[in-house]
């Protein structure tokens, strides 16, 4: 028998059953499932003995692939206990469709997150998104934008913001809520449509084959499909706008994600470089690439989320489920890694962010070994040194 079970068939389980969410105590502490117990994954080999034989046991893990791995173990020493597919992520998508057959209460939740923008969270990150608009002068007359939604948190966020801006500033300019289906597992992509419906985002959606391609790529087999994924993500997401009249695409890149870049381009790459606030796109004329969230810090973000009890995909990636034991932290990878020294940093300093964050907007050039222009030709100090005497 298999140790795959459905939410729904949990939920119409009517015996005195025992749930198990075997995620981190961090994010069990957060929000869990009514009464589940926690017990975390890696640890849970040395708690078996503590588990009863006289009552069904379900666990909720991230994605789903641990708890079924648990499962199968156990299943075959005499214990009734599933895995629950989808993991945690399923018991959401339920939860939100219950919410949702309320329409009024449904329509209060919406105007609740819309004017916790304006109101609780105006300074950190409402006045913060149309500061960066302003100084890096990202919206023009006539723009048609595409803001896209991956359906986290950042690109969530930065739909709402834009909605705001329509409705409580500029007019001058059309959106289109654009969603890339790049073959999402079928709880990630209906998350995504929850999420749009609760907070009344009238998404465009299209479908590529972009995972299917990737995973076929030999960089993939290789296990390292990000970088080829991302650029094909970029490259149809720039297509699909350009078909719709759109001038310019809209990401959700924020200041931690700036500040991660500096450091890893220094510390695995070395150069110095940052992730621009808006660049013109190389491959599609007349295309124009904003990140309206490039001055809001992801605390802040993350802040928002809890506050409004919002729940968004995380690792979606179908090509690298696995990190998904990870619930989406990149714990492993190197922006993780960066992520981490930032903290550490931090403890030390609460100066140390926003240091390297204007360390490549003071950029003396009298002061560096060499650069490179864009058109791939290098300079170095030594150029013209000696007509530098003092």
């Amino acid at each position: 028998m298999s140790s795959n079970i459905k939410i729904e068939e949990m939920l119409l389980d009517t015996r005195n059953k025992l749930v198990i969410d075997v995620r981190s105590k961090e994010d069990y502490d957060k929000e869990t499932y009514p009464d589940a117990i926690n017990i975390f994954w890696e640890d849970f080999m040395e708690h078996k003995d503590e588990l009863p034989k006289d009552k069904p046991i379900y666990l909720l893990c991230y994605s789903g692939r641990n708890s079924e791995d648990i499962a199968d173990i156990l299943s075959e020493e005499g214990y009734e206990i599933y895995s629950v597919e989808g993991g945690y992520y399923s018991w959401l998508r339920i939860k939100l469709e219950m919410f949702m057959k309320d329409g009024e209460a449904s329509e209060k939740r919406c105007k609740d997150i819309e004017h916790s923008l304006i109101k609780k969270f105006r300074k950190d990150i409402w006045s913060q998104f149309t500061k960066a608009i302003n100084i890096y002068d990202l919206i023009q007359d006539g723009d048609k934008i595409a803001v896209c939604i991956s359906g986290g948190k950042d690109s969530m966020l930065m739909a709402k913001l834009f909605q705001e801006l329509h409705r409580h500033g500029k007019q001058n300019f059309e959106v289109v809520y654009l969603v890339m289906n790049p073959g999402y597992n079928d709880i990630n992509y209906q998350t995504i449509l929850n999420n749009a419906k609760l907070m009344q985002v009238p998404i465009t959606v299209f479908r590529s084959e972009i995972y299917n391609i990737v995973a076929k790529d030999d960089i993939a087999k290789a296990g390292s499909p990000c970088y080829l994924c991302a650029r094909m993500r970029r490259g149809a997401l720039y297509q699909k706008a350009k078909e719709l009249g759109c001038n310019k695409i809209a990401l959700g890149h924020h200041y931690d994600d700036v500040i991660e870049t500096i450091l890893m381009g220094m510390l695995y790459s070395g150069q110095v470089q940052t992730m621009m606030p808006k660049l013109h796109s190389t491959n599609f004329e007349g295309m124009e690439l904003i990140r309206p969230l490039y001055l809001i810090r992801e605390e802040d973000i993350i802040k928002w989320r809890d506050h409004n009890e919002l729940h968004f995909i995380q690792c979606a990636c179908r090509l690298t489920e696995s990190c998904a034991s990870c619930g989406g932290t990149e714990q492993g990878s190197k922006r993780g890694e960066i992520k981490g020294l930032i903290k550490e940093l931090r403890q030390k300093s609460p100066y140390i962010e926003s240091n390297i964050f204007r360390s490549v907007e003071n950029v003396h050039i009298n002061a560096i070994m060499g650069y490179k222009t864009p058109d791939g030709k290098r300079h170095s100090f030594l150029d013209n040194y000696d007509e530098k005497k003092i």
